[in-house]
């Protein structure tokens, strides 16, 4: 199949190539004859009014007084050249006084028109009795004191035999050299190529298990630069699935570890007889893994649909300090249970345009987070303040902190830099991964850096509202209950379901 498209792109080029030459050399052929034909009748004009004036001087009236040529000057050039064209002479009002024997019983052109030789030479194209194509000039001749009008005029059958003859020999170099260049232009389009049939075979090679092989690459011009590009798609398609993989047996794990407890859990109640109160511990055991189970499902759900662009955004002018506040309610009964003391502070003033939903899930996240993570009796503060046109919102830990290798890779999806911390910390995996999309889909950006003194700080950016000092004077509810905004991103279903912390990954 390549090697037929291949010659098909090969036949393509060449008869393109070969379609262009001889569009070029039609209208070099065309040119060519224009402009000889342009000389050779140039070069009639001029002979032909020598002509008239070699006449003007052999003309002359007999003792009969009919017009005659002077016989004695036959021997001379000018009177040879004379007798090889149509000449014939007429009086202002028609009358035929002379006619050669080229012409003999043929005319000129009939009576004289209006005007006719008065300002001079008048050279015209004029056919003859018998049809034949002529070059005419006519002049007014005054003789003896009689008014004449000369004409002389030579044949133009001449002038278009050279031209088909000069035409025919250049259609048969056409044919010549458009065969040599159909040939030529094959067998170099043919090699142009081969690096291109190369690469598709190599590239025809490359399967799902072999994506790590790569095409070679020569110095081939722009073909080497295909032959980058080509090589940075595999490794992306590689990294893709890689990431597949991976993402894949993460699932597959986080969802055996809590099915295989419910298992457990089950199969050791049903072999011994306990009474309700164990049975209702077994059951809230079993509910626990399952609540674990439906997260999990839930964050892929959404992780899934804002992969395909299938979530919109329901954007309305949104109080900073307000979704950050109920963020920091919603996380602080976890922070209770470890004794962690949990703060925020912030500029009031500040909003942004999007969605409150998603918004304050980005910010549980990053707070259940930093809760898992942070010993006991430890201290978590979350700040929010304005530089310019953007509010940045710090979130500060003191946890053992993310080694600088690491801090770009916790936002993937089930990626922990400590692999010996699994479920026991709880969540899913996913936390920091849906909140780095939540912030992105707002326009923002997200990152972290670990502190001096140990833990780590996850800063977001958003941009502010861009009726920011305008929106300042007005109360929070009255912003919160503004009229809804569509957002720049292009997705289809609304989020509204419950926010509950997804788990982290640091």
């Amino acid at each position: 199949m390549i090697s037929i498209r291949t010659k098909w792109l090969r036949t393509k080029l060449t008869t393109s190539y070969v379609l262009a030459l001889a569009l070029i050399l039609a209208l070099y052929i065309c040119s060519t004859s224009v402009v000889v034909l342009w000389h050779l009748r140039a070069q009639l004009h001029r002979h032909t009014v020598q002509d008239l004036e070699t006449v003007e001087g052999l003309l002359f009236f007999g003792p009969d007084g009919r017009l005659q040529l002077n016989e004695e000057y036959h021997n001379h050039p000018e009177s040879k050249s004379v007798q090889e064209r149509f000449l014939e002479v007429l009086t202002p009002d028609g009358t035929l006084l002379y006619r050669n024997d080229r012409l003999g019983d043929r005319s000129l052109g009939g009576k004289p028109f209006a005007g006719e030789g008065e300002g001079g030479y008048s050279p015209r194209s004029a056919s003859l009795s018998d049809g034949t194509s002529v070059f005419l000039i006519s002049r007014l001749h005054i003789l003896d004191g009689h008014p004449l009008i000369i004409r002389s005029a030579y044949s133009q059958e001449p002038i278009w035999d050279t031209i088909q003859q000069t035409m025919a020999m250049q259609l048969v170099c056409l044919v010549v050299v458009l065969g040599a260049a159909s040939l030529a232009g094959y067998l170099f389009i043919k090699r142009a190529l081969a690096p291109l049939e190369k690469m598709a075979l190599r590239a025809q090679q490359i399967s799902a298990e072999r994506l790590h092989e790569r095409i070679e690459i020569d110095d081939m011009g722009e073909i080497s630069d295909l032959a980058h590009a080509f090589n940075k798609t595999l490794s992306r398609l590689e990294q893709s699935f890689d990431q597949i993989r991976r993402f894949t047996s993460d699932v597959s794990h986080e969802l055996r570890t809590p099915l295989a407890a419910i298992r457990c859990i089950g199969e050791v109640s049903l072999q011994k007889n306990g009474s309700r109160e164990e049975y209702s511990s077994v059951v809230s055991s079993m509910l626990e893994e399952i609540d674990h189970v439906t997260r999990l499902i839930d964050d892929l759900l959404m992780i899934s649909k804002a992969d395909e662009s299938d979530l919109r955004l329901n954007a309305s002018p949104i109080p900073v300090c307000d979704v950050s506040r109920e963020a920091t309610e919603l996380i602080s009964i976890l922070a209770e249970e470890k004794d962690q003391s949990l703060s925020f502070e912030g500029d009031e003033r500040a909003v942004v345009l999007g969605d409150r939903v998603l918004l304050r899930q980005a910010l549980v996240n990053i707070l259940d987070n930093a809760v898992k993570y942070s010993p006991q009796r430890s201290a978590i503060s979350m700040n929010a303040r304005c530089e310019g046109k953007n509010i940045f919102i710090e979130v500060a830990d003191q946890g053992c902190g993310i080694p600088a290798e690491y801090r770009e890779k916790v936002f993937e999806r089930f990626y922990r830099v400590d692999k010996a911390r699994t479920r026991d910390a709880g969540g899913t995996g996913l936390g920091l991964s849906i909140a780095k999309w939540a912030v992105h889909a707002h326009g923002g950006s997200i990152s972290v850096n670990s502190n001096l003194n140990g833990g780590c700080t996850f800063q977001i950016q958003l941009p502010l509202h861009p009726d920011f000092n305008t929106l300042t004077g007005s109360t929070a509810p009255e912003m919160a209950a503004g009229k809804q905004i569509k957002s720049q991103a292009r997705l289809s279903h609304v989020v509204d379901s419950p926010v509950l912390p997804s788990g982290g990954k640091g």
